[in-house]
């Protein structure tokens, strides 16, 4: 067995791997950075360095600061969790270099599933059926578009060396295939250093199934089944779930069999993950469901797994590790109930999924549930790495049972003043069209109007005035409600909830959840957080948009791309500036047709939430 395990990663991940090493005796390591210093994993190691600033690039990918934290505390393992360093090839040959296990996949195996165009080609010598598209060496840009044009639009562009849904883009028409091809390509140079990309086939219902799979130093291979990760947003997970609804036990077999074909091919030992794009149109088929990757790594995902095997992964990854056979053979492995897992992030639904920074006031996550999260209340979500809070597992008998105590789940989730998509967890794991199994990659996009609350209703308008009444003092005369000798306390008022002036009703009390945090009136309803005020005494929150042609940097970031310069004519919705902020790209359009009055910014400047970037004017003058 491993004495000690130092974990080259940060948040949630690294509180998952600390608690099974701790419970299996194995001394734990953390490193931290400026910005994690005052995290709960930092604390619950039983030891940790830092390593740098704040910047990944500074910290968390420095192979070297990693390595000597590892020797200087005399750690036997490594353990890279996901992301960062996770399936650097180059990272973990250092680590073995150095005198220390590995806790991952040989290096060979990265280097050969690392790059997309290659490991097709793998998967294709070993009978594995995988989508139609070009992995050539020629990266011309004449090239690229003529290939894009003899596949057939929709395509999708995809970074050779990418993951995580990084240096990805869906181009419909051939007039959008430039700007698509250009803001992949930067993506994909500044995430992986690679900017080489590859052209598949879009496939129009497309349902993201993918087989965690695990092998042994002895040769024993594995499946652990399959997972569903079909509700995204920009190639991001959203909501997975184990089993895959809608999967027949032939269609299983077909799969599962193909993925361990696929790590068998690679000489795999470890954890690991192939995933498959299935076109949906006539539900699951095995003669429809193609290999898309291979992550070389443990999964976000990994929970629902867990859920339905009665395994803990991560201590199959430690035990393997230190070179002991596989705990289970294929025919000791079952399929136990349903697991779904949703993804709370730090974001905004309601103004396109804009992360949301800041310090977490107010923070309260469900307890009868698996959660799995790497901040407490009062920590901070910085710009620096990954929005997400936490991950939210229910697990029941059925799907039905499990998919409604995920949606109650997070609906009681109380974050503030951070946005959450917390309400729209809860409302995608209560849609209809979900529990009938109705989903595709689409589905967030397709039923967006429906699923993401975008302003409070009647219900918490009333909840709102509840709230603020039994906060009011006794005395009638100060009261909001109007009073009245000898009848019923009807009575209504003007109120700003979530910035959104209303009139509301109320009669009596009711359970409205309310927190008062440093002067703020907050409403928690169904996964929501609503500021509320007396529109009598205060006034409503500015709008949050500009309507005079001042185009405004909606979060904190950092400018890589612009495309204005003054006197430029352009016409509503063309790009004018790209701003980089938790690993993603967003980009600012004209608002209207007008003309460049003035660009603010530049390539590499540093940007606050709401400041001025470009500024249009409408007309000649």
């Amino acid at each position: 067995m491993l004495e000690s395990l130092l974990i080259a990663n940060r948040g949630e991940i690294a509180r998952r791997i600390i608690r099974t090493a701790r419970r299996m005796g194995i001394r734990t390591i953390a490193v931290y950075s400026e910005a994690d210093a005052g995290l709960p994993f930092v604390r619950e190691a039983d030891e940790a360095v830092f390593i740098g600033p704040s910047p990944a690039r500074d910290s968390y990918l420095r192979q070297d600061k990693i390595i000597d934290a590892a020797l200087q505390t005399g750690a036997s393992a490594i353990h890279p969790g996901y992301g960062f360093l996770s399936e650097n090839a180059e990272f973990a040959e250092a680590v073995q270099a150095a005198g220390i296990v590995w806790v991952g996949a040989p290096p060979a195996s990265i280097r050969a599933m690392g790059l997309k165009d290659a490991a097709k080609q793998l998967m294709i010598e070993a009978g594995v059926p995988v989508t139609p598209g070009y992995m050539g060496a020629d990266q011309s840009f004449e090239r690229l578009r003529q290939e894009a044009e003899i596949i057939g639009y929709p395509v999708l562009i995809k970074a050779v060396a990418g993951g995580g849904g990084k240096g990805m883009r869906r181009v419909d028409v051939a007039s959008d295939f430039v700007e698509n091809l250009e803001s992949c390509r930067r993506e994909a140079k500044a995430s992986f250093g690679d900017d080489r990309v590859l052209i598949e086939k879009y496939i129009l219902n497309p349902r993201h199934i993918e087989v965690q799979i695990f092998a042994d130093m002895q040769g024993n291979c594995v499946h652990l089944f399959e997972r569903d990760c079909s509700v995204q947003r920009r190639h991001q997970k959203v909501i997975e779930e184990a089993p895959a609804p809608g999967m027949d036990e032939r269609t299983r077999e077909t799969i599962c069999r193909a993925a361990v074909r696929a790590a068998q091919a690679v000489s795999y030992v470890g954890a690991g993950t192939i995933e498959f794009i299935a076109d949906s149109s006539e539900g699951l088929r095995a003669d429809r469901i193609w290999f898309m990757e291979m992550n070389t790594r443990l999964q976000v995902e990994h929970p629902v797994t867990e859920a339905i095997t009665g395994q803990d992964l991560v201590q199959w990854q430690l035990d393997v590790a230190a070179g002991k056979p596989l705990p289970k053979t294929q025919d000791e492995l079952r399929i136990r109930g349903w697991a779904v897992e949703g993804r709370l992030y730090a974001e905004n639904p309601a103004v396109g999924y804009l992360p949301s920074t800041g310090y977490l006031d107010h923070l309260r996550l469900p307890g009868d549930i698996r959660v799995d999260s790497g901040v407490e209340q009062g920590d901070e979500i910085t710009s620096f790495y990954d929005p997400m809070i936490a991950k939210l597992i229910a697990y029941a008998p059925d799907r039905e049972t499990a998919l409604a105590r995920l949606s109650a789940s997070c609906e009681r989730v109380e974050i503030w003043p951070v946005k959450s998509n917390a309400n729209l967890l809860a409302k995608i794991a209560s849609d209809p069209d979900f529990i009938a199994g109705a989903v595709d990659t689409g589905f967030l996009e397709r039923h967006d109007t429906r699923l993401v609350t975008k302003a409070p209703d009647e219900r918490a308008g009333a909840l709102a005035f509840s709230a603020l009444t039994r906060k009011l003092p006794e005395d009638p005369w100060n009261a909001l409600p109007g009073f009245r000798v000898a009848a019923n306390r009807d009575f209504r008022a003007r109120l700003s909830v979530g910035g959104h002036a209303m009139w509301a009703d109320g009669v009596g009390d009711t359970s409205a959840s309310s927190s008062f945090i440093d002067g703020s009136r907050v409403l928690f309803e169904r996964g929501n957080a609503w500021e509320i005020r007396e529109l009598s005494t205060e006034t409503a929150h500015a709008a949050s948009t500009a309507t005079d042609g001042s185009v405004l940097s909606p979060m904190p970031g950092l400018i890589t791309f612009v495309d204005a310069e003054p006197n430029q004519r352009v016409a509503k919705g063309d790009r004018l500036v790209v701003v980089e902020a938790m690993k993603m790209e967003h980009t600012l359009r004209a608002p209207f047709d007008g003309v460049v009055d003035a660009v603010k910014v530049s390539v590499g400047t540093k940007v606050t939430e709401g400041q001025t970037a470009v500024i249009v004017r409408s007309g000649e003058d």
